[in-house]
């Protein structure tokens, strides 16, 4: 048994006895967060159904803790926006982004919602961080599965090392400020 080839993670920075560990409250709540994001998927065109496969048996999301789809934005906070949005559609994903609770990140999924993609018109919006901050953007026309499920991992590693009160903090204000956000 001795043999077995297991991964065993290490602990966060801190100190340790017989019977107790003590660490930073801020690196226990990044690991718990980090690993139990709720997604809010926002998909119109391609990059959806291969989002789709990503929650599919093969690929699994759900070893990342995000198996519980929310289609309520009060009940999520990782909102994937996958696909072509048109500027009709930009208020109402702002309105979703408005309605998620504090903390919430967001992933650009695809060309299309990173920078319009090949649709340079008129009615498309070029990219949704014109509307919404982004935190990571996963590229491709539409992505592999693989590639969506790195920009999870990447949006993981961003949430465990967030301060717990980034959010209040006078640089996050004067983003959403930049967006008009509250």
């Amino acid at each position: 048994m001795s043999d077995s080839k297991h991964n065993i993670v290490e602990p966060p920075e801190g100190f340790s006895g017989e019977g107790f560990f003590a660490t930073k409250l801020s690196d226990v709540v990044g690991l718990a967060r980090a690993n139990s994001l709720w997604p809010l998927p926002f998909a119109t065109s391609c990059c959806g159904i291969e989002f789709m496969a990503t929650m599919a048996a093969h690929y699994d999301v759900a070893r990342f803790g995000s198996e519980r789809m929310s289609f309520s934005p009060r009940q999520a906070d990782m909102l994937l926006v996958m696909g072509t949005i048109a500027k009709k559609m930009a208020p109402i994903l702002r309105q979703v982004y408005e309605q998620m609770a504090e903390p919430r990140w967001v992933i650009a999924v695809g060309a299309c919602a990173s920078s319009g993609g090949i649709f340079d018109t008129y009615s498309v919006l070029q990219g949704i961080d014109k509307i919404i901050p982004v935190d990571v953007y996963v590229p491709g026309c539409p992505p592999r599965p693989e590639q969506i499920l790195d920009g999870i991992m990447q949006l993981q590693e961003i949430v465990k090392s967030e301060s717990v009160r980034r959010r209040s903090s006078p640089e996050y204000t004067e983003l959403l400020a930049s967006y008009n956000i509250k």
